[in-house]
């Protein structure tokens, strides 16, 4: 199962399982989310933040990396358990969201409105915990036409089903780098902390993290076909080998030392 039908599949159980209407199958097959790797976003897409403040998506660029979360407000499930995964894995990194990254989580819901963001922006602010996380993680509401073309550049596919009053979408949040352009995408409703923290280091260009995690990413890589971060076999074994040798080395030199401290200087023999 690749990474995008395993994010539609999320729809499906989490949808069924809220005890919701049977899902339109001919609109299922058009939801998915597809890796536009590499693709820049339009920065200049209008919104509204929770506040009620016109803003464009390059408003929270520029700077630093961010995570991209697309979802509506009163989603009945699915939505939720995007953002309480997101919330689960910013609470174990040490990075700050506003800090190091920003959150960016717009609605897909042409009809929800700023009041319904600064609820959902309350609650998840306080669920991280975290002060910085009031300046930089941002709801936003908008437009028909500007969500379908972030949705579009993101490779965000989405439907409403008029029978249920439900928008079907897939699961999974994704990573932009400080100019807009899309650097990771992560599937489901759990995204491991590391890969998280790898993708934004990598989307930093290495601007933010220590160098535990260049090493890290030494051993690690990128796998779009599963949106997750894979030991790099090769690379990990040459990285261990190469302290091990290093550690010989050191135990070695160490010894040597030792050596010629416990070795006398020469003895003084008695008059002649």
């Amino acid at each position: 199962m690749n990474a995008t039908v395993s994010a539609v599949a999320v729809v499906a159980i989490l949808t069924c399982g809220a005890g919701a209407q049977p899902l339109d199958k001919q609109l299922l097959d058009q939801v998915g989310l597809d890796q536009n790797l590499d693709a820049q976003i339009p920065l200049d897409l209008s919104f509204t933040d929770e506040k009620g403040r016109t803003v464009a998506i390059g408003d929270f660029l520029g700077e630093r990396p961010a995570l991209l979360t697309l979802v509506y407000y009163e989603c009945p499930m699915l939505c939720t358990q995007i953002l309480n995964g997101l919330t689960r894995s910013l609470r174990v990194l040490s990075f700050d969201v506003g800090k190091e990254f920003d959150v960016i989580t717009v609605s897909i819901d042409p009809g929800e409105t700023p009041s319904l963001a600064a609820a959902k922006k309350a609650e998840y602010v306080k669920r991280y915990g975290r002060a910085s996380a009031d300046r930089g993680w941002h709801f936003l509401t908008g437009r028909k036409d500007q969500i379908e073309r972030l949705a579009q550049a993101v490779g965000f596919r989405y439907q409403y089903d008029p029978e249920t009053g439900l928008y079907l979408h897939a699961s999974g949040i994704m990573v932009l780098t400080p100019e807009g352009k899309l650097a990771r995408y992560f599937y489901g409703v759990d995204y491991a902390p590391k890969d998280v923290r790898l993708g934004l280091i990598e989307a930093s260009q290495n601007k933010i993290g220590s160098a535990v995690d260049q090493l890290l990413l030494l051993c690690y890589q990128y796998d779009p076909s599963t949106g997750k971060y894979g030991l790099v076999i090769m690379n990990s074994l040459r990285i261990a080998g190469g302290l091990t040798v290093a550690t010989m080395v050191g135990f070695i030199v160490l010894m040597l030392r030792r050596e010629r401290r416990a070795k006398p200087h020469g003895t003084v023999g008695p008059p002649a």
